[in-house]
């Protein structure tokens, strides 16, 4: 069966989503994992340097300018992470759900650069964490700080980050039993929220950060 993006969004509306081995690997594998990580959006955790970076504003945030350079930002190697998951069957399942409204991405900018940022999906009130990327320090970590705050002034219900690491725990992200999660997903999706990908004023940011939790 050919993987459509239609396909794809009922697959996420039940609790699946698609994966491949490698950057190389052609084929795809749908993931239900037993524990799913989400990130509560009222219990957002933002470490103390990060929110004064996030107030000077080191970075310009947009959304929805550079959608397929920030996915193949996240399929390009690093560091930490010599491969990925992100084939080119998923830049172009992503980019066809970008064209249809449904995926959308988070970038941190320095000047004409992109530097890092986020991308995921949006159904009903539910997003969906796909992956992350950073050329400058702390970008992703902007990114999605921004994410949240979008999400919640569109009034979405729910933010899966998919799994859970020590670098997203640090932000609030949890792991929930698969069928609480689903629980979570069949509520968020039956709500109608509309991502926001406008300007954020330096006055929203602050006013969002001070109902945030502060860490160190």
């Amino acid at each position: 069966m050919q993987l459509t993006p239609d396909l794809l969004l009922r697959a996420y509306a039940i609790g699946i989503f698609p994966m491949a081995e490698s950057r190389l690997d052609p084929e795809l594998h749908w993931i239900d994992p037993d524990m799913r990580g989400i990130l509560p959006l009222d219990r957002l955790h933002v470490p103390r340097k990060l929110r004064a970076k996030l107030r000077r504003g080191i970075f310009q945030v947009r959304c929805n300018t550079a959608f397929h350079d920030v996915i193949q930002g996240c399929a390009e190697p690093a560091e930490n992470r010599p491969d990925t998951w992100i084939n080119p069957v998923i830049e172009r399942l992503y980019s066809e759900l970008h064209e249809m409204g449904f995926a959308h991405s988070v970038e941190c900018w320095d000047g004409d650069s992109l530097v890092g940022g986020l991308y995921g999906v949006s159904l009903g009130g539910a997003f969906f964490g796909e992956s992350m990327f950073s050329r400058a320090t702390d970008a992703s970590k902007v990114a999605l700080v921004h994410l949240v705050l979008r999400l919640r002034r569109s009034r979405f219900q729910l933010l899966d980050t998919q799994f859970n690491t020590p670098h997203l725990s640090r932000f609030g992200v949890v792991e929930i039993p698969r069928d609480d999660y689903r629980k979570l997903l069949t509520q968020a999706v039956s709500t109608k929220a509309e991502f926001y990908s406008g300007l954020i004023s330096p006055s929203e940011l602050d006013s969002f950060l001070q109902s945030t939790t502060q860490t160190s």
